[in-house]
């Protein structure tokens, strides 16, 4: 069974090897991602695997005694070049207080917020419509929902050495003979994104070279690539900006900062957020190519169905 498939409820069941009420008591207590097509439910197998990798570690963790720090600002998530150089400025404007980010992906971001070990998380988790982003994972994850502040927009797509010298020009042509990429790992947006572009071309990831061979970030894809090891990569445009490398296309996604309310007005956060409307910040994403930051800072809200 490819990782893109479809189940029906028993074959959930059948794949997760639990019952097949226990199914329809997930969904009925919104803990299990499902999409109800004619009257019947229908399960991502993909967004099943995503599940299953937020609740592996049962294990219960010590929340963090966030009474005690607020001159520490922690920040987990997908990583990103502006966020990181963001974190810079944060640092050298409040020298009294520290800001520290947690590489883990837009899904390890979630569960770290949820656990309550985290000021903000950052997300773009695609979700099965394509229009929206990351609040059907929050519905999964958190009552009450955490507060969602548009960071930016950025384009995704494949990073290819300059000059594209195997003609990557769609999705589909990754399945060439002999090609080589190199991965994100699951849990991450990039990820999710990748699968989800795989399966409208009907390419399965499993048959590329190089599907299961991972690294922790955006710049790290270029730099496999830079290094000749590797003919493609997912990643975010800015990097192919800064490194010299050819990109093909994607998408442009909603990169954004989750919150929990009560954290929302503390000084540290209120202090960071506070550097969007900052001119340092508007001009370095003036800069890179790939990024649109014409909404940082607004709070977002999900839209509404007709």
């Amino acid at each position: 069974m490819e990782n893109s498939a479809m189940l029906t409820a028993k074959e959930a069941a059948a794949y997760l090897k639990i019952n097949e009420k226990m199914i329809y008591t997930l969904v009925a207590e919104k803990k299990l991602p499902a999409t109800k097509v004619t009257g019947k439910w229908l399960f991502s197998k993909q967004l099943i695997d995503q599940w299953v990798l937020a609740h592996t570690n049962n294990i219960p963790q010590p929340e963090r005694d966030q009474q005690n720090d607020d001159e520490l600002l922690i920040i987990t998530g997908s990583n990103d070049i502006l966020l990181e150089r963001l974190i810079f400025q944060y640092n050298q404007k409040y020298p009294d207080q520290f800001a520290a980010f947690g590489n883990m992906g837009s899904m390890g971001g979630i569960q770290t917020l949820k656990s309550k070990r985290c000021d903000i998380a950052t997300s773009h988790l695609i979700q099965e419509d394509e229009q929206e982003y990351n609040f059907a994972f929050i519905d999964l994850e958190f009552d009450p929902p955490p507060a969602v502040v548009n960071f930016c927009r950025r384009e995704q797509g494949l990073l290819l050495p300059p000059g594209n010298p195997r003609n990557i020009r769609q999705i589909a042509d990754l399945a060439q003979p002999g090609l080589k990429i190199v991965n994100r790992s699951l849990g991450t947006g990039t990820r999710l994104l990748l699968d989800r572009e795989l399966r409208k071309a009907g390419v399965k990831g499993e048959t590329i070279h190089g599907y299961n061979d991972i690294v922790g970030s955006h710049l790290n894809v270029g730099i496999e690539i830079l290094q000749d090891k590797v003919d493609a990569g997912p990643a975010i445009r800015p990097v192919a900006s800064l490194l010299g490398l050819d990109f093909l296309p994607l998408r442009w996604e909603r990169y954004d900062f989750l919150i929990n309310k009560e954290r929302f007005f503390v000084k540290t956060v209120q202090n960071f957020l506070g550097l969007l409307n900052e001119p340092f910040f508007h001009k370095t994403a003036a800069t890179i190519v790939g990024y649109d930051i014409s909404t940082a800072g607004q709070i977002v809200y999900p839209q509404e169905t007709p």
